[in-house]
């Protein structure tokens, strides 16, 4: 049986509980044998991140490090470019070839995935893991040929099933972290405690930096 590798992208600006739970969840559900967590550098469907592409990578190291099957890949940072998926899970199967590769998305993201850069070509180059909420149906998401509630399905073929998963609703974003930094307030409990240090002294000097 081919091992399943979990493909969570992001501009992780930064990483919080809801990648981290979410994560965890489907790991121990699907068993797959790794997450690998990868930061953009340039993402193609918004804005540039606040944090610099160093200290992004290094808040992700920090916060998985204690998770072996949890991975930092940074090659889209050392990648020119918009940092478009299908490239990189053309790298990565490259990297992997015996494995099946999962990548890892919400709803929101599926329901716009036909706006993807070659998004035909990424369902030929993985499946996709969809995120649902609690009591989330079938029909609440894009049909597209694979689409599936049955997590078998991901072995039957090497790519291209398209699987909804339930998980824990965390309604954690990067921006209410961000506007909580703004702000002052504390970021306890929305970001591992091994991070919130230096993320907020990161913060501090990229605001300190735009002035």
């Amino acid at each position: 049986m081919a091992e399943l590798v979990g493909i969570m992208g992001g501009t992780f600006d930064p990483i919080h509980f809801g990648h981290l739970r979410s994560a965890l969840e489907l790991m121990q559900r699907l068993g797959l044998s790794q997450v690998r967590f990868i930061p953009n550098r340039i993402p193609p469907h918004r804005g540039q991140p606040l944090l610099d592409d160093v200290t992004r990578a290094e808040l992700v190291q920090q916060a998985i490090m204690d998770i072996p099957q949890f991975v930092l890949d940074s090659r889209e940072l050392k990648r020119e470019g918009p940092s478009y998926m299908v490239d990189t899970l053309a790298s990565l199967q490259q990297d992997l070839p015996h494995h099946r590769l999962c990548l890892i998305m919400g709803m929101d993201a599926y329901n716009g995935f036909q706006q993807w850069y070659r998004w035909e070509a990424i369902l030929e180059l993985c499946h996709l893991v969809v995120m649902t909420r609690p009591g989330a149906s079938l029909q609440e998401a894009m049909q597209l040929p694979g689409i599936t509630e049955d997590p078998a399905q991901l072995q039957q073929t090497s790519a291209g099933q398209i699987l909804l998963q339930c998980v824990t609703p965390l309604d954690i974003s990067a921006s209410q972290i961000r506007q909580c930094l703004e702000s002052g307030q504390s970021t306890r409990f929305l970001i591992p405690e091994a991070i919130r240090e230096k993320l907020e002294a990161a913060y501090a000097r990229q605001c300190n930096s735009g002035n």
